[in-house]
């Protein structure tokens, strides 16, 4: 992600994530309490993702690596992490 867009390749990767969760992009924002548009836009390479919500949408959908502090269990929070390292 050098010009901070999410690679189309890593775009694909977390749509497909999706659909194998048999989830639409609404659904998968609205369980982790993010704005469809954020995600549909981050999953169209509209966001640059480097802050804020596009960039919790793009870590926790797997397309790029950071920390999320608030993120779910489901996504390998640790007691002792100070945020959620998701690995890309």
């Amino acid at each position: 992600m050098p010009n901070g867009y999410p690679s189309e390749q890593a775009r694909a990767a977390a749509r497909e994530r999706l659909s194998k969760l048999g989830l639409s992009a609404k659904e998968w924002a609205e369980r982790n309490e993010l704005s469809p548009s954020t995600v549909y836009a981050v999953l169209n390479g509209q966001q640059k993702c480097l802050r804020g919500e596009a960039h919790r949408a793009a870590v926790l959908l797997g397309i790029k690596e950071g920390v999320v502090p608030d993120a779910p269990e489901q996504y390998g929070r640790r007691k002792t992490d100070i945020g959620t390292v998701i690995p890309k």
